[in-house]
């Protein structure tokens, strides 16, 4: 009995406290501690889930520009994701729970309706907008002086299901070039040709890319140019690269041209009414307001090649 009145009353000294403790808080203006229900809750509320790119493309930087500036606490939250290309972003964007908006590239919509990828892909995945033009890099050893010369030749092309994967059997597949596809991380690669295991590699980003910004003038490496054929041009806008996006890699007189495809900010079209539909609504109203910010250092210079009216044809765009 006495265990028991001593328990009561602990439990009673326990509740008091408690009390003192809440009315302690609400005078010095703290908030009182929330249940771990409420806390995932309100931690949910307005978490976006964003796949990007790799750590080395545009792609995750474009990602990390929009957390920087269209963060509103609880309201709204992106978190950038490292994707591993357009294709899995697709699927990411389809499948994966909590991953709301992708980047990709334009033509993964044909190529994923093309060959039948996923079912009705077409309308559950739509765009907001398209961003930017992506250039088809090919740093090539120097002995390679045009891109015939990689007929039969080992070429990285990124990982197996990436948007340069898809892009690169396309263009080299336009231009009658055979090449022996190299499926490896881009950084693997770029020490690969270093070492002049393969004779170049493939890669889709926006200019100038973080890759080969440590690339240096005396180790033998190049961009090669792109004849510009008029079955390339019927999918892809021409594009040069200049000396001042790669200083150690194009001369200044002496632009490399080739071919860009568009970046698409897509989202997975929500039915209206649902939370996750609620929080699309959200970041489009913050994407409207603050995209001048996008447009200003330290951002990256891509933006500022973005028209928000711009169109993608083969895609739908979310209605909001």
């Amino acid at each position: 009995m006495a265990i028991g009145a001593l328990g009561r009353r602990a439990a009673l000294a326990t509740g008091i406290c408690g009390m003192i403790g809440g009315t302690a808080a609400r005078a010095q203006g703290t908030t009182p501690r929330r249940s771990a229900a409420e806390a995932t809750r309100d931690a949910n509320f307005g978490t976006l889930g964003m796949i990007s790119g790799g750590v080395d493309g545009t792609y995750i930087r474009i990602a990390t520009d929009l957390a920087a500036v269209l963060d509103d606490g609880d309201y709204l939250r992106i978190l950038p994701v490292v994707g591993k290309g357009s294709l899995q972003n697709i699927s990411d964007l389809l499948y994966v729970r909590g991953i709301d908006i992708a980047i990709v590239q334009s033509d993964v919509m044909a190529a994923a309706t093309r060959d039948r990828l996923f079912p009705g892909v077409g309308q559950l995945v739509q765009y907001v907008a398209k961003l930017y033009d992506e250039e088809f890099h090919v740093l090539a050893r120097r002995d390679i002086e045009q891109v015939e010369d990689l007929a039969g030749q080992p070429v990285n092309v990124d990982l197996r299901g990436s948007g340069t994967a898809m892009t690169a059997s396309l263009v080299f597949g336009s231009l009658g070039v055979a090449v022996e596809a190299v499926h490896a991380p881009q950084d693997l690669a770029l020490e690969r040709l270093r070492r002049g295991e393969i004779a170049a590699l493939v890669y889709v980003a926006g200019k100038p890319t973080r890759l080969f910004g440590g690339v240096r003038a005396d180790e033998g490496l190049h961009l090669l140019s792109l004849p510009l054929a008029p079955q390339l041009l019927q999918t892809y806008l021409p594009a040069s690269i200049e000396h001042a996006d790669y200083p150690n890699l194009v001369a200044e007189d002496r632009p490399v041209q080739t071919v860009a495809v568009g970046a698409v900010l897509a989202v997975y079209a929500w039915k209206p009414g649902t939370e996750r539909h609620g929080k699309l609504l959200r970041f489009l109203e913050r994407f409207n307001q603050k995209f001048p910010e996008l447009l200003q250092p330290p951002r990256h210079p891509k933006w500022r090649e973005v028209t928000l009216s711009a169109q993608v044809p083969g895609w739908t765009r979310f209605k909001p």
